[in-house]
């Protein structure tokens, strides 16, 4: 794997800030020209440093205010029903990231709705129906209090 060197670092930390600034700021910003600082990027996209570009959005404006961080433990743990659990959850579009665990909960499943009345019917009638769900524990929260979608490197 390639090794980053410090200006990869810092156009990866600038674009996880605002992926919207072009390669033109960041080479103003870091007192080089563009052509070079495209390139880097360019490199960086290719190697797979950067996957995406995406907009984050408001929950509350987009009606989904109501996070619940849910742990789901499986009956049964073999291949099969790992495999089923972890296809059927990239169906339900409320599930924002799911985690496979080790230690006493299999999943960790972050979900947003617009009410708790929405959440009940998600759990009712799209998570339980998921085969081999043994126990299904919610929180919810109650105040976001550190939100980042940026790596420190």
């Amino acid at each position: 794997m390639e090794q980053l060197d410090e200006t990869d670092k810092i156009i990866l930390r600038i674009l996880q800030k605002d992926a919207k600034k072009t390669a033109k700021e960041i080479a103003s910003q870091l007192k080089l020209t563009t052509s070079p600082v495209y390139d880097r990027i360019r490199r960086l996209e290719g190697l797979g440093f950067i996957k995406k570009y995406v907009a984050i959005l408001d929950k509350n404006l987009i009606n989904k205010s109501v996070t619940s961080i849910c742990q789901v433990s499986m009956r049964y743990h073999n291949e099969a029903f790992i495999e089923n659990f972890e296809q059927e959850i990239q169906k339900l579009e409320e599930v924002q990231e799911c985690y496979h665990l080790a230690g006493q909960v299999d999943f960790v499943l972050k979900i947003h709705v617009n009410s708790l009345e929405e959440y009940h019917d998600f759990i009712k009638y799209k998570l339980s129906k998921i085969e081999n769900i043994g126990v299904l524990n919610s929180t919810f929260v109650l105040k976001e209090i550190k939100h980042s979608s940026e790596f420190y490197i």
